[in-house]
């Protein structure tokens, strides 16, 4: 099934749609999930500046947007932190809290630098180093997060998937066990199974009620193992996925990765999801066919990945709809067009009241 990709503006349902809205909940980590952040904010009401409780341009379809997002990584300057002051990895909420900040271009700037001398400052970024000290403030790494995002006021709540100190471990496919995301991303052998240690960790209450009064909950983009499942080992996530009334979208990656999802297709990644959700929590997903220059496929091959094949019928054969479309946007490195895969994803919701 292939869906318009214009701005979701033009679509003739909108007039009655804008009376309406949604809530809607982003799950995954890295730069996937701040990517389509910037696409939903434009659809959520600012907070500030000359015209509060007006969109960008667009009307206001999300009176409610959430993101769930990993808290596992265990290398760079959140490595660093994680060790240092006994906190949760700061550097993927960072990158969300940009996202869906107002002033986005001077933030980004800010919380992207990085001290390049300062002793043991060398290598941190200035916003890991900004929730660090909220946190530390605080005492409480989610209340932490929850002021970063006032002070920001960013068009939306981000929630950790857990506040629970959790390390990854991953049962490989050759049969032996690597710890730590960092480890296992660098790791060449297929990951067969992965884990939490500790095995049980809860959620936040916030992200349980959140799925439960969604209209819309969207998974990825992100790393298949290290951005997406690692959110669906937390307890009581998949079942709440599962239980969810909201139209459940699945926005499938656009390469491959050579250390997670090599020579995986787009139902492939979805079967692996399944088995760690232990249950199908996806109505839709969302999978770029459109075509991508030779010169951005060559550089990627370089590092050992591929264009994922949008098997649609494999897709389909697991009970979910397949929207294929042109959801990829071409710059030094390939992303996805966040405009577009917001807009789609909204017209899905819409679609399913």
């Amino acid at each position: 099934m292939e869906l318009p990709t214009a701005a979701l503006p033009a679509y003739s349902a909108l007039t009655e749609t804008a009376r309406r809205s949604f809530r809607v909940v982003a799950m995954g980590g890295g730069t996937g999930l701040s990517t389509l952040l910037r696409g939903l904010k434009k659809y959520v009401p600012s907070v500030t500046g000359a015209a509060p409780g007006a969109c960008d341009e667009l009307p206001c379809l999300i009176s409610d947007l959430a993101a769930v997002v990993t808290v596992t990584d265990d290398g760079g300057s959140s490595g660093r932190l994680r060790k240092d002051f006994n906190m949760l990895p700061p550097g993927d909420l960072r990158n969300c809290m940009v996202a869906l900040s107002e002033d986005e271009y001077l933030l980004a700037q800010l919380f992207g630098h990085r001290f390049r001398s300062g002793g043991d400052l060398e290598g941190h970024s200035f916003g890991n180093l900004f929730v660090a000290a909220l946190a530390e403030m605080t005492g409480d790494f989610g209340h932490a997060i929850k002021l970063a995002a006032e002070v920001l006021a960013t068009r939306g709540h981000i929630y950790p998937a857990t506040v629970a100190d959790v390390q990854l471990r991953a049962r490989m496919a050759d049969g032996t066990t690597v710890d730590g995301e960092t480890n296992i991303t660098a790791s060449r052998v297929p990951i067969a199974e992965l884990m939490l240690e500790p095995a049980v960790v809860e959620p936040m209450p916030e992200t349980l009620e959140a799925i439960a009064k969604a209209d819309l909950i969207t998974i990825g983009p992100g790393s298949l193992y290290t951005s997406l499942i690692t959110n669906l080992l937390v307890r009581g996530i998949p079942e709440a996925l599962g239980a969810a009334q909201g139209t459940r979208v699945y926005i499938a990656n656009l390469m491959t990765q050579a250390n997670e999802s090599l020579h995986l297709s787009a139902s492939q990644h979805i079967e692996r999801i399944y088995d760690h959700a232990r249950q199908p929590i996806f109505d839709y997903a969302l999978v770029n066919t459109a075509p991508v220059s030779e010169t951005i496929r060559e550089r990627y091959a370089a590092e050992g990945a591929e264009l994922i094949d949008a098997d649609v019928e494999r897709i389909e054969a697991l009970g979910i709809r397949c929207i294929t479309g042109n959801f990829a946007a071409e710059g030094n490195v390939l992303r996805h067009a966040s405009e577009r895969v917001a807009a789609t994803a909204l017209e899905l919701a819409l679609a399913g009241r």
